[in-house]
């Protein structure tokens, strides 16, 4: 046995990359929930953006994970991930599912508006969301690319594992003064876990609404009462071209070539 000091909350642990990784994906969620919130979600009453609310909760889902992970309890954080990939996968079903049943005739989807008010109207399991997401047909060359290797089963199984105590090991991970020599390991493999859900999100969620990723000078502009520059409506949030640059481009520039020569923003 060491002592909680000796072994845990030492400046290897505390300096290690996940720490600052997390402070980036909570700063872009943060942006992203405010700059998406003037766009309404078509087939919800009253009109609001849902998707704002949920990016919401994902930046505080994660923030969760960086304090829970900052007292040591890395498999408490394996769950928590988890709960991060499920609120992603709601998100972009529901997206998918709304454009599919929206329109005119249809103008309140009432599977989703009942889920959103409370009316005890259950989303699907997320296996059957999964599935959803993966027929859908603008998102079939990203889901190609993102299933080549087979590491969201994967990342599925890991926090599964974790979440139910599947190896005794696992539970041992939540004992912030038990020795263990392989702890940094487990922040290395989990670090990763993260970024591939980010990278899957950011992907999925500017492939179905390039528009989300858009910058405010257009809107800004209309309301100082000033004709917009020339294109600026496809203009690139500052934030988002940040994310992209420093963490698709370095760890997927397979997916940020697609989302680049796909999309009708000026995305560099």
């Amino acid at each position: 046995m060491m002592s909680m000091n000796s072994q845990m909350i030492n400046s290897d642990y505390k300096n290690h990359i996940i720490f600052s990784d997390l402070s980036e994906y909570i700063d872009f969620y943060q942006s992203l929930s405010h700059s998406i919130f003037v766009w309404f979600t078509m087939g919800t009453s009253p009109m609001c953006n849902i998707d704002s609310y949920l990016i919401s909760s994902i930046q505080g889902t994660i923030e969760s994970i960086q304090l829970v992970l900052s007292d040591g309890k890395i498999n408490d954080s394996y769950a928590l991930t988890r709960k991060y990939h499920d609120l992603v996968v709601i998100n972009i079903y529901e997206i998918i599912y709304l454009k599919a049943n929206f329109s005119i005739e249809n103008f309140v989807v009432q599977k989703i508006n009942n889920w959103i008010h409370n009316k005890k109207e259950k989303l699907p399991r997320y296996a059957d969301m999964m599935a959803y997401i993966r027929k859908s047909t603008d998102l079939t060359r990203v889901n190609k690319l993102l299933d080549l290797d087979g590491r969201y089963n994967k990342i599925r199984d890991k926090c599964n594992d974790h979440t139910h105590y599947n190896l005794f090991y696992y539970m041992m991970l939540n004992d912030n003064q038990i020795y263990l020599k392989d702890r940094s390991k487990h922040l290395d493999e989990l670090s990763g876990i993260i970024r591939d859900i980010f990278v899957q999100h950011f992907i999925w969620l500017f492939t179905l609404n390039g528009h989300f990723m858009a910058a405010s000078d257009y809107v800004d502009s209309l309301d100082c009462g000033l004709i917009p520059e020339e294109d600026s409506q496809s203009w690139v949030a500052p934030f988002v071209q940040k994310a992209f640059d420093g963490i698709i481009k370095k760890y997927r520039i397979d997916l940020a070539t697609e989302l680049k020569n796909t999309t009708c923003m000026k995305l560099e």
